[in-house]
C-alpha cells in the first residue's frame, strides 16, 4: 500500500531539488532530504518515510528518447536535409532584395517550394545534388506556406517554380518544372551558368515586383519608386539638333502605276519611236 501510495501522492523535495529536475540527475540519495506525502486511504492518514534506496536513471534510455525525438524532427522537415553551404532559406521581402543585391554577377536560383507539396519534396534530393555539382550558384529557397503573401505579389501560384537571376540583367526566365521535366532546370543552369560580368548594380526583382511589396499591408517593407528623367528643354540661344535617324529602306518591290498613267506613258513613248 506505501508503494501505490507514492506513486500517486506529490513529492515535496528540500534542498532546491523540485519533482521537475529529480529525474535529471543519475543517481540520486535523499540523505539530508525530507520526503513527506499525505493522502486519505480508506479514511486512513497514511505517511510515508523517505527510502534509503537511490534512484537510478539509465542513460541508454535517455539517450534513446533522444534520438527518437531528433529523427521525428528530421522526417518532419525534409526541406532541410542534403542542402548545401550555398543553399539558403529566405526570412522575409527585405531578405529576398538584399540577397539579390548582394549577390553581384553570381547566377541566382529562387526556388519557391511548399512543405506541402509532393512534387517539391520528390525535386528536393535532385536540386541539392545540383548546387553541390555548382557552387558558384547561389539557391535561394522560399517557403510559401510561410511568406504566402509574398508569393502573391510576386505572382507566383504555381508549385514548384523557379526564377533565375543575374546582375544588371534582374530576371533571366522563370518557369515550373517537376521530377519529370528536370532537364528543363538542367538546361536553363547550362546557358546562365557561364561567368559573365554585367555592367551596372545588380537589378533584382523588376520595379513593378518591388512596387507590389512595398503596397502589401502584410509584408514589413518599403520602397521608393525611382522617379523618372525629365526631358530638359533647350536653353536660349541653343540650337535642339535630333538624333540623326537612318534612311529607311524598303525590301518590297514598287507598287504598280494607275491605268490611266500606263496609257499615257505608252502614247509617249509610241511618239517617241514614230518620230525617230
Amino acid at each position: 500500500m506505501a508503494e501505490v501510495v507514492c506513486k500517486t501522492s506529490v513529492l515535496s523535495l528540500g534542498n532546491g531539488i523540485n519533482s521537475s529536475n529529480f529525474n535529471q540527475h543519475k543517481r540520486y540519495r535523499p540523505g539530508n532530504v525530507s520526503v513527506r506525502s499525505r493522502s486519505c486511504f480508506y479514511g486512513r492518514r497514511v505517511v510515508v518515510a523517505p527510502s534509503n534506496r537511490a534512484v537510478v536513471v539509465s542513460p541508454r534510455r535517455k539517450a534513446l528518447n533522444v534520438q527518437m525525438s531528433i529523427g521525428i524532427a528530421k522526417a518532419q522537415r525534409w526541406w532541410e536535409k542534403g542542402t548545401q553551404p550555398n543553399m539558403r532559406q529566405i526570412e522575409g521581402a527585405q531578405d529576398l532584395v538584399d540577397s539579390l543585391h548582394n549577390a553581384g554577377d553570381k547566377l541566382v536560383v529562387v526556388d519557391f517550394y511548399s512543405p506541402g507539396c509532393g512534387g517539391c519534396r520528390a525535386l528536393h534530393p535532385k536540386l541539392c545534388q545540383i548546387a553541390e555539382m555548382n557552387p558558384d550558384v547561389q539557391f535561394l529557397q522560399v517557403n510559401y506556406e510561410e511568406h504566402k503573401s509574398m508569393c502573391y505579389s510576386l505572382n507566383v501560384h504555381v508549385l514548384p517554380f523557379f526564377r533565375f537571376y543575374r546582375g544588371a540583367h534582374g530576371r533571366l526566365c522563370s518557369f515550373s518544372c517537376t521530377n519529370a521535366t528536370i532537364k528543363k532546370f538542367k538546361d536553363a543552369l547550362a546557358k546562365h551558368s557561364p561567368d559573365r560580368c554585367s555592367l551596372g548594380e545588380p537589378k533584382g526583382l523588376e520595379e513593378k515586383e518591388l512596387v507590389a511589396l512595398a503596397a502589401n499591408k502584410d509584408l514589413a517593407f518599403t520602397y521608393t519608386p525611382r522617379p523618372e528623367q525629365p526631358i530638359t528643354p533647350p536653353k536660349e540661344g541653343e540650337i535642339f539638333t535630333a538624333p540623326a535617324s537612318t534612311p529607311h529602306t524598303s525590301t518590297y518591290p514598287p507598287l504598280p502605276l494607275p491605268r490611266s498613267l500606263q496609257m499615257k506613258t505608252n502614247d509617249a513613248r509610241d511618239k517617241t519611236l514614230v518620230n525617230s
